[in-house]
């Protein structure tokens, strides 16, 4: 049905109108004739603004597991499910088919249960890009069991605080992991997180880089023995349209990391929609994204989507750079990849490099290219459309969060006329609107404000974990009964949206959102440290690299700053993972604050980036001198 796969310009318009007209329409329509459910709804959309509670298909029953795998057992059962390409080239690649999925998937869940595990218990899951990452995800969906996938590059500190703020059961983990030449200890960042955690009961460890390692008695276990007696028949659970699939973890401007809850049937159902239309898929087609299943773009778009349009799934292990940089495209070429999905990030680390590593492979099987996790830059933009695209192959930048679940604004491939730099236009049943600082929507194109969406849509996070306060404060109390993203937006001449970057403490870095709060806690725990201020500055590869001004206690006059600065990105590290660690470290006697004693980090933003010609009136300043002793010690 059309409705479910848009095939040009003017039958989105038609999509997009009908859809904003008539949402409830829209997605009954839409639910009806493209999933399983065991039960009807009652009703489509229930929507309380007050209370920012929104259900969707309340009173249906279903499972998203048969909606994955058991309903692809009688049409495509040898179809390959999930294709695993290894870090190592020399290891070959598996094909899961989807009949083995099941199978598999059955075994896991049973596996679960045996173990105590029942639905709406927490399950944290911390593993490397291997089968069993996507395998855990269904086991737990199959059981009813709620899964909360921490990503395997987090310190301990950071796993432990996400396990007891779920109060999770039991951690599915690894002895290890590949990363490119390097191997990691994660079960010993395991263990170290489970000193502290007392609602784990027990844990289940993947062999995967047969390390030595310990296990802990009663707790432990290797998975594999566990597999090799569980049947493979495991009926699924039935479960309501709006109970909890998962919790995902997002980096908070302030304080503790959130705990973004997804429910089970307009995840699904957004999901699936979004994928089979931004990535025009098609029966024989071969889909990779490069995202790590950790974030929520590898729930969505690496398991979630792909697999409830019976795709073919690429599940890497490895990095961009191993054995050297053409990995990419040598998996392209051998696979024959139809759609790429990458970071920025990722584009701008491989256009550094000699276009010798690109040219050595045969990338024509390639009909769409796509990506995520900040907006990319032009120049990065024209590398990928030239280079990997041959222009060729429209590039969908997809603009969405941890907390909308699926894209919000990108272009659809072959009826969206794209430009560098811009998302385009909002996928069928969003509603965007400009905000400006007062909180009056801006209307008409050629303005430029803050992006909310005036209306409810199916994958939308239903709160956070354990505190629905503090999600109506974050994201509806700054514009009454709108979402708020978070970003900044222009709407140009022709309606089309782009991406100016966060408005709020939340710093994009390779894609990942980094609040500044805890990373700042972590460096005023060093015992030198006073005060500090973390803010983002432009980076050629990063998009975006962490800056910190740090002021020293008086003590220790002779101290070394660059044994400071290594310590200070070493508590980072431990604190949170080594994504968040800093660029640069700048030593000051004072930060410009406000009269009320508030960090000015919009002015340590411009100095950091060179604007310093821009910095604006700073005689209202509360100590005004700082500014110039700042700007004078500045690390170029």
């Amino acid at each position: 049905m059309s409705n479910y796969h848009i095939k040009g310009l003017e039958e989105y318009f038609q999509v997009y109108r009908k859809s904003v007209d008539n949402p409830t329409q829209f997605w009954e329509e839409i639910a009806e004739e493209n999933f399983v459910w065991r039960k009807r709804w009652d009703n489509v959309l229930a929507w309380d603004k007050e209370d920012n509670r929104v259900k969707w298909f309340e009173g249906a029953q279903l499972n998203i597991t048969e909606n994955c795998i058991d309903r692809h057992l009688y049409i495509r059962p040898d179809k390959t499910a999930i294709l695993f390409e290894p870090n190592n080239p020399q290891e070959p690649a598996q094909h899961i088919t989807y009949k083995e999925l099941h199978e598999r998937v059955c075994k896991f869940a049973n596996v679960l249960k045996d173990k105590g595990i029942q639905k709406g218990d927490r399950v944290c899951i911390y593993l490397p890009m291997i089968p069993e990452l996507a395998i855990s995800l269904l086991a737990c969906a199959r059981i009813g069991a709620i899964h909360s996938v921490v990503f395997a590059g987090f310190s301990a500190t950071a796993l432990s605080s996400r396990i007891n703020d779920a109060t999770c059961k039991m951690v599915i983990t690894s002895d290890g992991s590949y990363r490119g030449a390097k191997t990691i200890d994660l079960k010993g960042i395991v263990d170290e997180a489970l000193q502290d955690t007392p609602s784990i009961e027990s844990v289940l460890v993947v062999k995967r880089i047969q390390s030595d390692i310990t296990m802990q008695n009663g707790r432990d276990y290797w998975l594999q023995p566990l597999l090799d007696v569980a049947s493979s028949d495991c009926p699924a659970e039935i479960m309501n349209a709006e109970d909890e699939l998962f919790i995902l973890y997002t980096s908070g401007s302030t304080g503790k990391p959130k705990g973004m809850v997804h429910t089970t049937a307009g995840y699904m159902i957004y999901a699936a929609y979004t994928f089979k239309n931004v990535f025009q898929y098609r029966e024989q087609d071969v889909y990779w994204c490069s995202a790590d299943i950790g974030w929520i773009t590898g729930h969505s778009y690496i398991v979630y989507g792909p697999l409830v349009n019976g795709a073919t799934t690429v599940l890497f292990e490895g990095v961009p750079t191993y054995p050297d940089w053409g990995r990419f495209w040598n998996i392209i070429e051998k696979h024959k990849v139809t759609q790429f999905y990458t970071a920025p990030t990722a584009i701008r680390a491989l256009a550094k490099e000699n276009l010798d590593y690109v040219e050595k492979y045969d990338l024509s099987s390639l009909k769409i290219l796509g990506t995520v996790g900040e907006p990319i830059n032009e120049e990065a933009w024209h590398w990928y459309n030239d280079n990997i695209g041959k222009k060729k192959s429209p590039i969908v930048d997809t603009w969405w969060q941890t907390e909308t679940g699926g894209m919000m604004i990108s272009p659809i491939p072959y009826a969206t006329p794209t430009i560098p730099t811009f998302a385009t236009l909002p996928l069928p049943g969003i509603q965007p609107v400009l905000m400006d600082e007062k909180g009056v929507e801006l209307t008409g194109n050629q303005v430029e404000g803050r992006l909310a969406v005036k209306f409810p849509w199916p994958s939308m996070a239903r709160t956070i974990w354990g505190n629905h306060q503090r999600y109506k404060d974050i994201y509806f109390s700054t514009y009454p009964g709108n979402y708020f993203t978070g970003d900044g937006a222009l709407r140009d001449a022709t309606g089309y949206y782009r991406i100016t970057g966060r408005v709020d403490d939340v710093i994009i870095v390779s894609g990942h959102n980094l609040g500044t709060a805890p990373i700042e806690d972590a460096i005023n725990e060093h015992q030198a440290v006073a005060e500090s201020a973390i803010v983002g500055f432009p980076h050629n590869v990063k998009g975006n690299a962490l800056y910190g001004y740090v002021i020293l206690k008086e003590t220790g006059e002779g101290r070394d700053h660059n044994n400071v600065r290594k310590e200070i990105n070493q508590l980072i590290t431990e604190r949170i993972g080594p994504i968040a660690k800093l660029d640069k470290i700048q030593f000051t006697s004072g930060l410009p604050k406000t009269r009320s004693g508030k960090i000015m980090r919009r002015i340590l933003r411009k100095i950091a980036s060179g604007e310093t010609e821009q910095l604006g009136d700073i005689s209202t300043l509360l100590n005004p001198e700082v500014v110039e002793e700042v700007i004078k010690n500045v690390l170029v």
